[in-house]
């Protein structure tokens, strides 16, 4: 049988075989393997490590503007936004400016209980129930037959865990108006009671329980 001849190759049909990269030789004459471009671009990508000190200096700064030491509590704030973790610095920059509107802006003039009422009613928005419940307690001095003071310190008193304090206030809230206990039904600051057993017999007297 003849041999068959072999037919030669194309020579664009042959593989072609990549160049070595070239390599560097570290300081011990040993072969140094060059880091890839994406392994070297996932290294300087990886988020910086949390930095305590900014966040210490943001959670002290929370303390201070609650207790509305805003120069002190802004120049917290104000550290806090250097640090590296950009969240925080976001938040401190708002406070940062928060503490700088409520220090250009005038005190603030409460001359009568309704006064004193209804700037508690803001605090307790915004959560400031200590102030909150000191303002609603000098509106009362002045007129202890308030009922929707009353109920407003009830519900500051409820939402700082005060339960005997809330329930006494909501209690005389609805003996002077028999309303406040449909009020109460559906405000969301008093949700959170209505499991509790004495408030729920309060609030819902015809039940059976």
């Amino acid at each position: 049988m003849p041999v068959k001849k072999k037919t030669p190759t194309p020579k664009s049909a042959e593989k072609r075989v990549p160049k070595a990269s070239p390599t560097q030789m570290d300081k011990n004459g040993q072969t140094a393997r060059r880091m890839p471009a994406a392994v070297k671009n996932t290294a300087a990508a990886a988020p910086p490590a949390p930095d305590r000190s900014q966040m210490d200096s943001f959670q002290e700064g929370m303390r201070l503007f609650h207790a509305r030491q805003f120069q002190q509590a802004r120049e917290l704030f104000l550290a806090a936004t250097k640090g590296p973790d950009r969240a925080v610095s976001h938040r401190a920059g708002l406070h940062a400016s928060m503490c700088e509107r409520r220090l250009d802006s005038p005190g603030v003039v409460l001359n009568t209980p309704e006064d004193h009422y209804n700037y508690a009613v803001t605090l307790i928005n915004s959560r400031d129930l200590a102030a909150a419940q000191k303002h609603l307690r000098t509106a009362l001095d002045a007129d202890s037959g308030a009922d929707h003071v009353l109920y407003a310190l009830a519900a500051c008193q409820g939402l700082a865990g005060d339960l005997p304090g809330a329930y006494e206030n909501l209690k005389r809230a609805i003996d002077l108006q028999p309303r406040n206990r449909l009020a109460a039904r559906q405000d969301p600051d008093f949700a959170a009671l209505v499991d509790q057993p004495a408030f729920a017999r309060l609030l819902y007297p015809d039940k059976k329980y």
